[in-house]
């Protein structure tokens, strides 16, 4: 049986960041050995590879995307992840798409599988958002800026997504074209976007 203020301690803390990361356990003065035990009661489960989050938890749709962000706390949910999260795409990407530096390491994780992109450092602090998911703080590209990454994105993704993402954007009344514009200019894609916008204005 685990200790009953270590056990409690580590039932606390996942409660409020949701995903629990051994790190966070030890950063806490608690042994990993507590965190397994309990497991072993049913009380925790892992959810991947140094993931772990209470048992009776429901997992929301974007549980993965928590996950990402906690194996890669610097990284921001981009392209076909950030635009399912928006609802911008039909589609359903089996790996997170995730932004990270230009100059930073490629992060490794067997679960949830990732998809990495380089930014530049303008373009990674540009047009983000912070999302609450399972307690997790999740980093999100905005959707326009989501949109104008995939035009910036087209041969990674297909032109056929990034039109669809612009279509869906323009369909949402809370969305104006002027962000659109401001992200182009940021990213350097005015003019491939230029004759897509004006078919739509």
């Amino acid at each position: 049986m685990a200790n009953p203020s270590s056990a409690q301690r580590i039932i606390e803390i996942a409660k409020k960041v949701g995903v629990l990361r051994v790190r966070d356990i030890v950063a806490e003065g608690i042994h990993p050995e507590y965190l397994r035990r309990l497991c072993a009661q049913g009380i925790m489960m892992r959810s991947g590879r140094g993931l772990y989050m209470l048992a009776d938890v429901d997992a929301t749709e974007n549980h993965t995307l928590a996950e990402a962000s906690q194996k890669v706390p610097h990284g921001v949910i981009c392209l076909l992840s950030a635009l399912r999260f928006h609802g911008l795409t039909t589609q359903a990407p089996f790996e997170v798409w995730i932004a990270i530096g230009g100059k930073a390491w490629r992060p490794r994780a067997d679960y949830p599988p990732l998809r990495i992109f380089h930014f530049s450092d303008l373009s990674l602090s540009s047009g983000v958002e912070i999302h609450q998911i399972e307690g997790v703080s999740v980093k999100v590209f905005k959707p326009a800026k989501t949109v104008v990454d995939c035009f910036k994105y087209r041969n990674k993704i297909g032109l056929d997504a990034a039109l669809e993402a612009l279509r869906e954007y323009c369909r949402g009344r809370r969305y104006t074209m002027d962000q659109l514009w401001h992200y182009a200019k940021i990213c350097r894609v005015s003019n491939v976007m230029r004759p897509y916008l004006e078919s739509l204005t």
